[in-house]
């Protein structure tokens, strides 16, 4: 699970980031972090829609080559 301290970070910065979801490129989550409490992270879509999603996905930079959540 991704940190506070991270997700604060994405946050201020207002980077974007992808949520990697599964094994599959295009179901993957690009936008900005919005909120986040124990178990849920809020992020908003280019398109302005927030989507609600699990911490335990993997989060990471939308700059940085997409990392395959099966071998974390």
């Amino acid at each position: 699970m991704i940190s506070d301290e991270q997700l604060d970070a994405y946050r201020i910065s207002g980077e974007k980031v992808r949520v990697v979801r599964d094994g599959i490129a295009s179901n993957d989550i690009r936008g900005i972090v919005l909120a986040w409490d124990e178990s849920q992270v809020m992020i908003r879509r280019p398109n302005r829609n927030v989507v609600k999603l699990d911490r335990n996905y993997l989060i990471q930079p939308a700059k940085e080559p997409r990392r395959d959540p099966d071998n974390i």
